[in-house]
Formats: structure tokens, sequence, C-alpha cells
């Protein structure tokens, strides 16, 4: 089955690195044109050289602070503007952030809200009118197995990423009519930055590779993911292929998640 994007533009927030740059990558070689959002134009560029390689489609850079509502807005203006419209929106902005659950200062759980949820909540508020009128629309929330599966220690993100999956119920039954679709991907252990930062701050001596073969051991298939295999299917959800898929949320972590 050939899954393709030809004629889309997508709007990716998180986009320079880890997941958010898989997802981008497979839009654009299905022939989406695709606007990856991110705070760091250096990032963003080197990014955006990487994707152009397989390209089908355009890509277009965007520095813009997500967790703010003019970040938001900015984001969305510029991909509108250079694409005419966006037909898919990836929520993907946000890190692991976990302690402690009296350690959390209101601080730190305003952070957390303000990029994860607020993040998701403005950007969809801004694509889902275009959507609705072209009854076309596809939306996807990268959230993580702690959104079903809470565990100790886990907040904020565990907090943040529960309620971007009720966000996901609501916004799916509120857009099924107009055939705008939305859908969670629920990420495990799956190789990224994000990894790759708690490797260099682990402090021990043993390689990247060897850390991720650890990392690996308990889990069911007995190895972390590749980015690339949940960006097939953001793309497989994104594209016509996925058109009866509607307010699910998938468990992309190799068995993981205890639930299902």
């Amino acid at each position: 089955m050939e899954i393709a994007l030809t004629g889309r533009s997508a709007l990716i927030s998180g986009g320079s690195l880890g997941l958010g740059r898989a997802i981008a990558e497979e839009f654009c070689a299905s022939g989406a044109n695709v606007a990856i959002v991110a705070r760091r134009q250096d990032v963003l560029d080197e990014a955006a050289s990487a994707i152009a390689a397989r390209a089908r489609g355009k890509v277009l850079t965007i520095a813009a602070d997500v967790s703010t509502a003019a970040g938001c807005e900015q984001a969305f203006a510029a991909a509108e503007k250079a694409f005419g419209q966006v037909d898919i929106l990836v929520n993907n902005a946000g890190s692991s952030a976990r302690a402690p659950f009296e350690k959390i200062t209101d601080a730190d759980w305003q952070a957390d809200l303000d990029l994860k949820l607020f993040g998701a909540i403005r950007l969809t508020r801004l694509a889902f009118p275009g959507m609705k009128a072209r009854r076309f629309g596809r939306v996807l929330n990268t959230l993580n197995t702690g959104a079903k599966a809470p565990p100790a220690e886990g907040a904020p993100t565990a907090v943040s990423r529960a309620a971007g999956l009720a966000l996901t119920k609501v916004l799916a039954n509120e857009g099924a009519a107009h055939n705008v679709l939305v859908n969670a991907l629920l990420v495990g252990k799956i190789r990224s930055d994000q990894w790759q930062r708690r490797h260099a701050a682990s402090g021990g001596n043993e390689s990247l590779e060897d850390y991720y073969r650890e990392a690996g051991k308990v889990l069911p298939m007995g190895r972390v993911g590749e980015a690339e295999e949940f960006a097939a299917i953001a793309c497989f959800l994104a594209s016509d292929a996925g058109g009866y898929i509607n307010g699910t949320a998938i468990n992309v972590d190799g068995g993981l998640c205890p639930v299902v």
C-alpha cells in the first residue's frame, strides 16, 4: 500500500529533533509540504537540510515558542501564509519532565501545561475552522504511555499527557462530522535526542548503543523503538488511508504499556 500526502500541508511543533523531525521527513517524502516549528533557528536549519534530502514537498522552518499564545499564532500564520492552508497538525512539542510530586513547583506545573497542553489547544483552535470548512483535517497529538498508566514520580508529564488524551477524544467527537480526524500516538522508549541527553547526564562509561540495548531489555520486544517506526504510523493516520480512524490513542511502545 502506498501512503501519499501529495497536495497536503502540515504543521509540526517540536519538529526540529527526534520524533517531530522523523515525522516531518516521512511526511515530506510522501509528498506533503511541511512547516517545522521549534525555538532554535540553527537546529531548525539543520533539520530542514536533512529533511530536504528525501523531500517531495516543500520544507518551511518557523522559529517560535508554542508554549505562548503569541508563538502559536505566529507559527500557524506563517504556515498558512506559505502553504495557503494547514491540512495536518501534529502537536509534538514537549519533553518528559518528571519528579517526585512534592518537589514539583507551581512554575514547573505551569511550564509543562503551557507547552504540552495549551500549545496543543491553541494550535488546534487555529487549525480547526479551516479544516472543517474544507471538510478535511488531521490532528495528531504526541503523548506518552504515562497518559494511560501514570507511574509514580511521573508528574508533571503524566498529568499533562492525560489531559491531552481527554482533549483528543473531545476534538475527535467534534471534528468527526466534518471529516476532521483527531488521534493520539503514545510514545514508549524510542530513540531520540531526549534519550541521548539522558545518556549524557547518566555519567556512565557505557556507549549510547549499550545504553539503548540495556533500556530495551525490559520491553516485551527486547529493544527500544526507532523514530522512523513512530513516523510511519503518523503518516498513515495523516493520509486518506487512515480515513476511518478517529478518537484513538495508539501505543507505539513495543508492548510496554499495560493498558491497551
